[in-house]
């Protein structure tokens, strides 16, 4: 797979993550910060790490599955994978400027 390739499948790949939002902000998953990281193997695998605003956040079960629904829409993709971790723990100030605009805090 392409340079290119890759970069195109993920711009395609941050798209459908941003349809995702978090239940109880009305901002998507990727302007909050989420995502940590996405990446994607020469044979379409994807691998996406990503954390949630704490760790006894309600949807710590269904997030990442929502995650992984939404990206293996993508018909080129082989197969998502989704990793939660917690470190570096999530803070305010990875929220993307478009975000804090969204709620207030600029």
């Amino acid at each position: 797979m392409k340079e290119e390739e890759k970069q195109k499948l993920g711009e395609e790949i941050i798209k459908k993550i941003c349809e995702i939002y978090d239940p109880e902000i009305p901002v998507n998953i990727y302007e909050l910060g989420l995502i940590y990281d996405v990446k994607i193997s020469d044979d379409r695998d994807i691998m996406i790490e990503m954390t949630l605003t704490s760790p006894n956040c309600p949807v710590a079960e269904s997030l990442p599955v929502e995650v992984e629904e939404k990206v293996s829409e993508i018909k080129t993709i082989t197969s998502v994978k989704v990793n939660i971790v917690f470190e570096p723990p999530w803070t305010k100030d990875m929220m993307s400027e478009e975000a804090k605009l969204e709620l207030g805090m600029l």
